[in-house]
């Protein structure tokens, strides 16, 4: 089990090995990952992590990618900027 962390958590979108997902997630739960949401077919993840705790999922065997998640705002349909 990974050590608590002091640090804030923070959303993350991971990349991982399809043909190993369960394993992967498995891996990464110990690693503190808290998943919130999973599209095994196409090796996707997303979930919460303490920052501090980024660089504990990328060593995970079979992760390719962590990336923060992030907000994209759009303006309503009817406003001038488009």
């Amino acid at each position: 089990m990974s050590e608590p962390s002091r640090s804030a958590p923070v959303g993350v979108v991971l990349a991982v090995d399809p043909d190993r997902f369960a394993e992967v997630v498995e891996a990464l739960r110990r690693a503190g990952l808290t998943v919130t949401g999973e599209q095994p077919i196409v090796g996707t993840l997303s979930g919460t992590v303490a920052e501090d705790r980024i660089p504990a999922l990328e060593a995970v065997d079979g992760v390719d990618s962590v990336d923060r998640e992030r907000t994209i705002r759009l303006p309503p349909p009817d406003s001038p900027i488009q």
